[in-house]
């Protein structure tokens, strides 16, 4: 290709319709987040980033894995290397990550927002690095600059329930007009795993909440707490990454009492962590239901597969991959047990292992309840499966299970502030389906109709779906 038609006006848009929804339609919708991880701290500091590395590489798993296929040593990954020596390695294997989706993202990020259509390569490298870095410097390259940039309206962050807030509470009282919303992620206070860091965060927890956490009452009620503290400081919306939802929700007075003596160090482990961790979930998920939250769960992953350097490197440092667990029972269960006293909240759940694309699909058809429009969502393609292949499975099962037209759309799942691109992304491919079946006949060529219905994916189901 030559110089400026890397991400040309119409990529991914293969038919006149496609390219009608997009361009008139799509591309110019604002866009609601809510589901990322960047860091709140940075939004409230209007933090700006000295280098493209800084902003770009230094914590994306998904270019350290294919840095580390292609034999670069650690030290330019997570090492000792300075910013340009990391950039320049990354740059050297670009054009080998050919038809992965690294190759698209990496150049739709350097288009938008630094206005570079080029090849990144080995050559082109230093240049790039200098004319980005010259450009973060700027005012509208900061982090604020950057959301307005991309027409962001709402950010969900995902905060533990210890967390002070205090940076929401800066932003809630600035004049930043873009919405920063915690979200709670109770996922610790469940999972019982070394019996001396699971004391250790309960002593954190009852000290942020106030509460004596002596047994399993009280930590329903120190989450309570948080729960309600994290409303005031705007959130409306949970988190939870789980390997599945847990096959058993309720605890025996046995169990109950075994659990007090966890919690006073007279046993180092409990018997049953499944039945803990699912007692715990329900608990808090009624309170959510009580709230009017949505409660979302990302589900199937198998994390720090690479034993080596899970010691050396720590956790999330990109050796997590697709798992496959059984989800279907555990959700039926978890979910339907909700379902007995209307105690169901709005939920998402997100699958990475594409042979349950149809399994999420049906399931959350089992639970919609006819008051709320769309209230059980089947969410996008996540993590492994956010990328052309995985977005239009997840599409297709949804359409040929559920309803498409209620669903709330991309979100980035992001830690960093160019991921942005990912929503232009995934508008794009859902114009370039619907247009492409518009052209062949499979679904009405009327372009004000399927155009609304990609609006309201883009941005007004999420909007109506959590309230904004």
């Amino acid at each position: 290709m030559k110089e400026g038609s890397v991400i040309p006006e119409d990529f991914l848009l293969y038919s006149k319709q496609a390219k009608a929804l997009y361009h008139d339609y799509a591309k110019d919708m604002p866009i609601i987040d809510y589901h990322n991880h960047l860091p709140p701290n940075e939004i409230a500091e209007n933090k700006k980033f000295k280098t493209i590395t800084e902003i770009w590489l230094k914590g994306d798993h998904y270019k350290w894995r294919a840095m580390r296929a292609m034999g670069v040593d650690e030290r330019y990954i997570t090492g000792d290397a300075s910013d340009l020596e990391k950039f320049k390695a990354w740059a050297k294997i670009v054009p080998a990550v050919i038809r992965n989706p690294l190759f698209h993202w990496t150049h739709m990020e350097l288009k938008n927002p630094f206005g570079i259509n080029k090849f990144l390569n080995e050559d082109s490298a230093e240049e790039i690095y200098h004319h980005c870095n010259e450009l973060l410097a700027q005012d509208n390259f900061s982090t604020q600059g950057l959301l307005k940039g991309f027409n962001v309206v709402m950010v969900g962050t995902t905060d533990d329930p210890t967390d002070s807030l205090e940076y929401h509470k800066t932003l809630l009282n600035s004049d930043f007009s873009i919405k920063v919303k915690p979200s709670f992620r109770p996922d610790k206070s469940l999972i019982i795993g070394d019996a001396g860091n699971y004391r250790a965060y309960i002593a954190k927890l009852s000290q942020a909440s106030g509460v004596d956490i002596k047994d399993v009452d009280s930590l329903v009620a120190a989450l309570r707490n948080r729960i309600e503290f994290f409303a005031e400081h705007g959130a409306s919306i949970s988190d939870h990454g789980l390997n599945t939802v847990p096959s058993k929700i309720s605890l025996t007075a046995a169990q109950k009492e075994e659990f007090k003596k966890f919690l006073a160090g007279a046993v180092d482990s409990f018997s049953d962590v499944d039945a803990f961790a699912g007692y715990v979930l329900t608990e808090v998920s009624k309170i959510y239901h009580e709230k009017d939250w949505v409660q979302q769960f990302h589900l199937g992953a198998i994390r720090n597969n690479n034993h080596g350097q899970m010691k050396r490197l720590g956790p999330d440092t990109g050796y997590d991959s697709i798992a496959d667990y059984p989800q279907a029972q555990s959700l039926s269960n978890f979910l339907g047990n909700l379902s007995l006293e209307d105690q169901l909240a709005k939920t998402i759940i997100y699958n990475l292992n594409p042979a349950d694309n149809d399994v999420f699909a049906t399931m959350i058809g089992n639970f919609q309840d006819g008051k709320t429009r769309g209230k059980m969502q089947f969410g996008s393609g996540w993590w492994f499966l956010d990328q052309k292949d995985g977005m239009e499975k997840q599409l297709n099962s949804l359409s040929n299970m559920g309803v498409l037209s209620t669903f709330v759309g991309m979100l980035t799942d992001s830690r960093s502030f160019l991921s942005y691109s990912r929503h232009e992304y995934f508008r794009r491919i859902l114009c370039n389906l619907l247009g492409n079946e518009m052209e062949n006949g499979q679904i009405p060529d009327d372009e004000k109709w399927i155009g609304k219905i990609v609006q309201d994916i883009c941005f007004n189901n999420a909007k109506n779906y959590f309230n904004l």
